[in-house]
């Protein structure tokens, strides 16, 4: 049941995986430190909810058109009752589902309006040849009814612009307002930074345009936070050039805004961002890329954190995770992925975050790249190895099988679901099949507990139980607030 990408455009790969499978960044991580940073709550209700995107899926007899779904939290886990389907084709929604459109191929849940419901934020590959636009942002406005088309709008971007990549929320001007980091522009040098609030046209109270390469590479990542704890979203963006990685830059937020002048940073993969040890400084977890190289073939895969400080994520202060690490399930073999992708959250309510990390690469027993998921967790001293958890579909009262190719943790994201303090784990396995149809998908959530996370109660989901396209959607592909680097595809 391998994860396969589907005949498509070679623009619409470029855009997902970068020429050599490093991802245009599609926006990661953002914290402003603490356990709990940011709701992600589009009705109201007090519990948080979760976007899940299958770009690949077929909507309309459009190729790779894809849809997203939102199903909302509740003191019982995710209520798959209460599931929302949201395609290009939804009433309200601009443009239409369309080949290689890659509808929510990222998402960023955020309350861009100030109105106090999140918002989601949905990026697409769509080409609007009457004002040769490429790629869409398209916000659907949280409602106390839930998310749905109704009112829905771009983001405005001016004629030949190359528009969505790269997206990124924080408030980078720290006036309490959540600011959009994304290109919007013709000018491949800069990206833009839309401040807001956004009134319901989708326009931001101002705009700055940021000029964010020097060199001839592509964005591989971003993460923010409040790296230096002066009270502002900080900015960094990561780089690499072919195959190799090319460092990364620091931008300060400020009252004005993104600072013009960056601090050199190493290069990094996937990102998480939050206050492992609450000193009251951000830190940056990052995928390694080994020895530079960003095509990781073979990669083990290898975690660093860099702990914030009054000079940004410290060169100095760091800790690297791999499964020969003490105290971290596993070992570290070929092709595992550690740290593909990383989520922070509190999962045991100790007030420390802790660290998701996703290994889609992991064998289980002979099963090869059947995927995995590790919890290390947060304390005064930052995250450890102690005490660090394992999940996989052949542990114990997790629903399924571990089958080959399934690549359980792909996407992940640690949101209490269930409202009780504790962060709960929602993770994916784009490439489960489905009965005989192959990548159709599936999402699990597992519990945050006191010792951390629990397979007790935990749930899966998947199309055919939504009632949603099936065939390839890989859904799961990414969840909102995510959008890290894409899975290697066996």
């Amino acid at each position: 049941m391998g994860i396969r990408r589907l005949a498509v455009s070679t623009a619409v790969v470029a855009a997902l995986t970068g020429t050599f499978g490093v991802p245009l960044a599609a926006g990661t991580a953002s914290a402003a430190g603490g356990a709990t940073t940011v709701r992600e709550d589009f009705n109201g209700d007090g519990y948080q909810d979760v976007a899940v995107s299958a770009p690949a899926a077929t909507v309309g007899g459009h190729a790779w058109a894809g849809y997203l779904t939102v199903t909302y939290g509740s003191a019982n886990g995710l209520d798959t009752a209460r599931t929302t389907v949201v395609t290009q084709d939804t009433a309200g929604v601009p443009g239409a589902a369309g080949d290689n459109a890659v509808f929510g191929y990222a998402m960023v849940p955020r309350d861009l309006d100030g109105d106090g419901l999140t918002d989601l934020a949905v990026t697409t590959r769509e080409y609007r040849p009457e004002e040769n636009v490429s790629g869409s942002v398209i916000v659907l406005w949280g409602r106390t009814t839930g998310i749905s088309g109704q009112d829905a709008v771009r983001v405005g971007a001016p004629a030949n612009a190359e528009v969505g990549t790269g997206i990124t929320a924080g408030d980078f001007d720290g006036d309490g307002h959540v600011d959009l980091f994304m290109g919007n522009g013709d000018d491949y040098d800069y990206r833009s930074v839309l401040y807001g609030p956004f009134d319901r046209s989708g326009t931001p109270a101002r705009e700055q345009d940021l000029m964010v390469f020097s060199t001839d590479n592509t964005l591989s990542s971003t993460a923010a936070g409040d790296f230096d704890g002066d009270g502002i979203e900080d900015l960094a963006t990561f780089y690499v050039y072919e195959n190799h990685a090319e460092g990364g830059k620091l931008w300060l937020g400020t009252e004005d805004g993104l600072s013009t002048v960056p601090q050199r940073l190493p290069s990094a993969s996937a990102t998480a961002v939050a206050d492992f040890d609450r000193d009251g400084y951000a830190d940056l977890a990052t995928r390694v890329f080994p020895g530079g190289d960003t095509e990781m073939v073979d990669d083990p895969g290898t975690v660093k954190i860099y702990y914030g400080s009054p000079a940004g994520p410290s060169q100095t202060r760091t800790r690297t995770f791999t499964q020969e690490s003490a105290g971290v399930p596993g070992a570290s073999e070929k092709n595992d992925h550690f740290g593909a992708r990383l989520s922070a959250g509190d999962a045991n309510g100790d007030g420390y975050p802790d660290l998701a990390v996703g290994v889609p690469g992991e064998a289980i027993g002979s099963v090869a790249k059947a995927g995995a998921t590790v919890l290390l967790k947060g304390g005064g001293a930052g995250l450890t190895g102690t005490g660090a958890q394992a999940f996989h579909q052949d542990t114990p009262d997790v629903p399924g099988v571990a089958e080959k190719n399934d690549v359980f943790g792909a996407s992940l994201r640690l949101l209490d679901v269930t409202g009780d303090g504790k962060a709960d784990l929602t993770v994916s396995a784009p490439g489960e099949d489905l009965g005989t149809v192959r990548n159709g998908g599936a999402v699990w959530l597992l519990r945050g507990a006191a010792a951390g996370l629990t397979a007790s109660k935990s749930a899966a989901h998947n199309p055919v139980d939504l009632g949603t396209p099936v065939a390839n959607a890989q859904y799961g592909w990414d969840l909102g607030g995510d959008n890290g680097p894409g899975v290697a595809i066996p």
